[in-house]
């Protein structure tokens, strides 16, 4: 919990609480249904928790910005961003009914009120939002063919609507058809641990 704090000193207490709830509810949802590698569930704030929030440096959603989150798994990055961003509504997208069995009870179990789950694949959502975030889900240029129909056109935020993606590793090829448009930035420049740094955040407008 110490590396959230590291870098979102800011926190209210009920944010601090929920984000100190995540490490139980999570280590006792593995243990039945595996949404973390089971290796990795010690490491749940730096590589899960901190990592969904990098989101929150890129941009500071305004209220009321509806956020999609598309293949979240276990929640990922949707309930982190909930607790940081209260007065946002996050639906939480997963084609895989246990991994969303557990986002909905840990969700339910630290209080947030401004979480929608829902057991479906991402080509039958049909509701509109500002953003789409994912963590790693498919290769960048499917992921736009399938979540452009679901971008409002309103806009409120500081960014333009669009596509905010977690990922890592090699991604000149990935990004080169949106060259132009895309934003990509390492998360090096803003967590000093090793695990970021191949780490990256890519946004594209829609």
């Amino acid at each position: 919990m110490d590396i959230i704090l590291k870098y979102f000193p800011r926190l209210t207490d009920r944010q601090k609480s929920q984000f100190e709830a995540l490490y139980d509810l999570y280590a006792d949802w593995n243990s039945k249904i595996n949404v973390i590698s089971r290796k990795d569930i010690g490491n749940l704030y730096e590589h899960h928790v901190l990592h969904s929030l990098a989101i929150a440096r890129l941009i500071h959603f305004q209220p009321d910005t509806r956020v999609m989150d598309l293949g979240t798994g276990g929640g990922f990055p949707g309930i982190p961003l909930a607790i940081m961003f209260p007065d946002c509504q996050f639906h939480l997208v997963d084609s895989i009914g246990k991994k969303i069995k557990v986002a909905t009870e840990v969700a339910s179990a630290v209080g947030l009120e401004n979480v929608t789950l829902c057991h479906e694949r991402a080509e039958e959502e049909k509701g509109l939002f500002d953003f789409v975030v994912s963590r790693a889900v498919m290769p960048l240029a499917d992921l736009l063919k399938i979540v452009r129909k679901n971008i409002s056109k309103e806009q409120k935020n500081a960014y333009p609507n669009g596509l905010i993606c977690l990922k890592g590793g090699e991604l000149q090829h990935e990004v080169m058809p949106f060259k132009k448009q895309a934003e990509v930035i390492a998360l090096s420049d803003w967590f000093e641990e090793e695990y970021f740094t191949t780490k990256k955040v890519v946004y594209v407008p829609v």
